[in-house]
């Protein structure tokens, strides 16, 4: 079912519009539009208090439309910024990192490896290329470690574990093998393994998705009962095929001392630390088939010890129907998120703007790659937010900054996944789609 006809959009496009002439963001259900009225510079405000009940609409199927990209099109940017295609047809560019020397090096998980793009000063044309490393499995996050200028290692997360190999400044390929840091982690259904460093090199962050959209398999209790397992286990640990997932997990960088920063996240696609703050960031994918607008995705601060109701509960004591009354204990006890945005969004990266080329006001701000979901009859995502931050503390807007990958209601040439901000302040993009990698900068 539409949830909108003709004069829904016109009406939309009509508030919308006066809206950012004003200055202000979109607040409310005028925040729930769909690739037509997406541009730079459009502005939302998502509550808790602006969800819909579950099932307010149909549950869509409505998958990416992949088609070639056409001629000379590019990412959408606002006044001033301009995109310079790096590289393309590239068979699944994920996660982008910048090493200290300014080497990208982009996960490209399907092929099971890893690549690295050397750019010529100030420019797109990459000086050199190379595959770092290959027979991986599924390949996502990666991190170099120590933090700092002189690593001697890259992290690898792939689907099933964390490996490492040695590094030196301006390697181009791995000079070792890859060593095991954490094994057996489960990497089914939800696999992009994201992975980052605390600022004092002293803990590895690893994000596990969960193995279902809303544990459809994990058993109805535990063995010993819901009571014996609370008492035992982090707030809000799921159990059965769930156990460990949907979870941030925390190590050492040598793998050991394995422990549960927070639980009930569906799937923390995307991990990075806030370089004011110094704390871990999560982007996550929230559950489907609630319809359109249910639940919303989001970006949060992980607080230590934090339960975030996957898969009892969402965006706070929203208790999910499919799972109701199956969890009273945990009522009262959900973290809200720090920022929402429109379901079915798929956020999948984040990267914090500390670079110089972008304007003062974007300091300090995130930048959020949004993949596209096939939960949502009138299509979302397919773009890049920027989450605004003031004193280190979000907001809790985010606006459009890269859009135009959705050509038609059925075809979308760009699936935004990675964003990093590289050495002299360009921002890099990634996006599974076509295969392409793009760097954003602004001014001449």
């Amino acid at each position: 079912m539409r949830i909108a006809g003709l004069a829904g959009i016109a009406l939309f496009l009509a508030t919308g519009a006066f809206a950012q002439q004003a200055g202000q963001p979109l607040l409310g259900e005028k925040a729930f539009g769909d690739w037509k009225v997406d541009r730079p510079g459009v502005r939302r405000l998502i509550k808790p208090g602006d969800l819909q009940e579950p099932y307010a609409t149909e549950s869509a199927s409505n998958g990416g439309g992949i088609t070639d990209r056409p001629e000379g099109a590019k990412p959408k940017l606002p006044p001033g910024f301009s995109a310079e295609l790096i590289a393309s047809g590239i068979d699944s560019p994920r996660v982008v990192r910048v090493a200290p020397n300014g080497d990208l090096f982009v996960a490209d998980s399907r092929a099971n490896q890893i690549r690295v793009y050397r750019l010529a000063e100030g420019s797109a044309k990459p000086a050199g290329t190379s595959i770092f490393a290959g027979n991986l499995t599924r390949p996502y996050g990666i991190a170099f470690y120590p933090p700092g200028s002189k690593p001697q290692w890259v992290y690898v997360a792939n689907s099933n574990s964390v490996v490492r190999f040695p590094y030196r400044d301006g390697d181009l390929k791995a000079s070792g093998k890859p060593e095991t840091i954490v094994a057996k982690i489960p990497a089914n259904h939800h696999w992009t393994r994201d992975i980052a460093f605390s600022p004092d090199g002293k803990t590895l962050y690893l994000s596990v998705g969960s193995g279902s959209n809303v544990a459809e398999d994990m058993a109805a209790r535990p063995k010993d009962g819901i009571e014996a397992w609370a008492k035992s286990q982090p707030l809000g640990a799921a159990w059965g095929s769930e156990e460990g997932r949907a979870d941030v997990l925390a190590f050492d960088p040598d793998g050991r001392n394995r422990r549960t920063v927070a639980t009930g996240l569906r799937n923390c696609s995307g991990m990075t630390v806030q370089p004011a703050t110094g704390a871990l960031w999560c982007v996550v994918n929230e559950r489907d088939e609630l319809g359109d607008n249910v639940p919303f995705e989001y970006a949060t601060a992980v607080k230590d010890g934090a339960f975030y109701g996957w898969p009892w509960y969402y965006i706070g004591d929203n208790e999910d129907p499919r799972h109701k009354g199956a969890r009273p204990d945990l009522a009262g006890k959900v973290t809200v998120p720090d920022v929402l945005m429109q379901a079915h969004s798929a956020p999948l990266n984040i990267a914090f703007y500390e670079g110089a080329n972008f304007p003062a006001d974007y300091k300090g701000d995130a930048f959020v790659a949004l993949h596209g979901s096939w939960n949502r009859d009138l299509r979302t995502g397919y773009k890049v937010v920027r989450l605004k931050f003031r004193d280190g503390k979000p907001t809790g807007e985010y606006e459009d900054f890269a859009t135009g990958f959705v050509i038609s209601d059925d075809a979308v040439w760009g699936r935004p996944v990675g964003v990093a901000v590289a050495r002299d302040g360009a921002l890099i993009l990634t996006e599974d789609g076509n295969g392409t990698i793009w760097r954003v900068t602004y001014g001449g």
